[in-house]
């Protein structure tokens, strides 16, 4: 492929979308940029506060924690109080625990902040992914997604290495860096992105009551969304377990915690590097196939980590489940988007992200527990099996819900749901929610770096 062909897919790539996405990119790259928090805030808490381990690991997985609660939360301020003062009044409250942190040295009082920041970040998924399908394309939401996450992931790899080299400032600099940052974030928010929110349309009175009822609990009830937030629950538990499980693998082989931070850094290099160049191969390609091919990538790479020996074969194992979450982001985006009702957008967001939030808990705690138990070969041999699992869950039950012939990918409008989750439901595309990945990890004496949150987070600063 020569150097022109790869400047007309970049160009290709990022042409075509509206001046307003631009701005939500610039500040979530604003934001991915000074985010030192959760990217450093193991060392914080095991070098300089002289915590264990087990308590870094236990503030860690109470970020998540606190997104399974934010992630709904905002959700419903999505819907009902509007896009653009979701996002200010979260990215506000995720800055004042930033600078919390940089102050409050008690363990409960971390422990407190943490998990309420974990609310904050996960609060501000619905409505950044909101805006981004109000006022992007249909055929283009796909694309749009990838480049928001290639913002997230560029920003991380800035504040990795900008972090580590600030490092001598103090780490307490470092969080109120990250609250700066985000303040700025929410600055560029409120200066130049329009509410857009849709207008309630006059409809029949039926269909308007049916709009004012629809709840958290009416969303789990579509019988499709719900397949698809299962699914993508087992694929974020496959994606959270090598934030533990490979540092305490490496580590039972030898390994120092350098060869881990460089091993895992990989992770955000490939992403930086090809996630444009995947988004261009997987364009216009079947969602079904392309969830179910990330799944498989999850589980053989993941997998494939019990039978490395090496650095260079720990880091081809790694490249081999980035590749699966670079197709498996913007694809579950897209595919939320194609089932989430106009009206419900944010709260259709907010309970996919409710599935990154429970595996940023879950994951790290399992993963330690199997690692210092049955052993890591175990925990490898688990994440290749719910691969495989949830790859044959996304081609038995979506691949009606989420066809895209051309007929159907030229309807507008809500269609009526099945109990079945493999029937079809045609419905205006709207968004989903990006996870919150996490920070590309740093070279570290304590493996609770973690990538998730936007797992997240996607998997992280806010």
């Amino acid at each position: 492929m020569s150097i022109s062909t790869l400047r007309r897919s970049a160009r290709e790539t990022v042409s075509g979308l509206p001046p307003g996405f631009w701005w939500l990119w610039l500040s979530t790259l604003v934001n991915r940029t000074g985010a030192f928090v959760l990217t450093f805030l193991s060392l914080y808490l095991t070098l300089e506060l002289g915590h264990s381990a087990w308590f870094a690991g236990l503030v860690v997985a109470l970020h998540g924690l606190g997104g399974v609660a934010g992630s709904p939360l905002g959700g419903v301020l999505t819907d009902r109080w509007g896009r653009r003062p979701t996002m200010v009044t979260m990215h506000l409250a995720g800055a004042a625990c930033a600078a919390a942190l940089a102050v409050v040295t008690s363990a409960w009082g971390i422990a407190v902040v943490v998990l309420l920041m974990g609310v904050a970040m996960q609060a501000v998924r619905p409505p950044i992914n909101a805006t981004i399908a109000d006022m992007v394309p249909a055929h283009d939401v796909r694309r749009a997604y990838a480049l928001n996450y290639w913002a997230l992931n560029l920003g991380f790899a800035v504040a990795a290495i900008g972090g580590g080299a600030a490092a001598f400032l103090g780490y307490r600099t470092l969080f109120v860096v990250d609250a700066a940052a985000t303040v700025l974030c929410a600055v560029i928010v409120f200066l130049r992105l329009p509410e857009t929110r849709p207008e309630r349309q006059p409809r029949e009175e039926g269909n308007s009551a049916a709009e004012e009822k629809v709840s958290t609990l009416t969303v789990l009830r579509d019988a499709p969304f719900r397949t698809l937030v299962l699914l993508n629950l087992l694929v974020c538990l496959v994606f959270t377990a090598p934030w533990i499980g490979l540092p305490l693998t490496m580590a039972d082989q030898g390994l120092s915690p350098s060869s881990y931070g460089v091993v895992i850094a990989v992770n955000g290099v490939v992403i930086v590097g090809f996630q444009l160049l995947v988004n261009k191969l997987t364009d216009k390609r079947s969602p079904v196939l392309l969830l179910a091919l990330s799944s498989l990538l999850f589980g053989l790479g993941t997998g494939a980590t019990a039978l490395a020996g090496s650095s260079v074969a720990f880091a081809a194992t790694v490249v081999v489940w980035t590749v699966g979450e670079m197709i498996h982001v913007p694809t579950n985006a897209a595919a939320t988007a194609r089932l989430a009702p106009e009206h419900a957008r944010g709260r259709y967001q907010g309970v996919m992200g409710i599935s990154w939030s429970v595996a940023g808990f879950v994951a790290p705690i399992l993963a330690g527990a199997i690692v210092d138990g049955p052993g890591p070969g175990v925990l490898w041999a688990a994440t290749a099996v719910i691969g495989v699992l949830a790859a044959a869950g996304y081609a038995t039950r979506l691949r009606k819900a989420l066809a895209e012939d051309t007929e159907e990918a030229g309807e507008v409008g809500e269609a009526g749901k099945t109990g079945e989750a493999g029937e079809t439901k045609a419905v205006v595309p709207a968004p989903a929610p990006i996870p919150v990945p996490g920070p590309l990890a740093s070279p570290a004496p304590a493996p609770v770096v973690v990538k998730g949150g936007d797992a997240e987070d996607s998997p992280v600063g806010t």
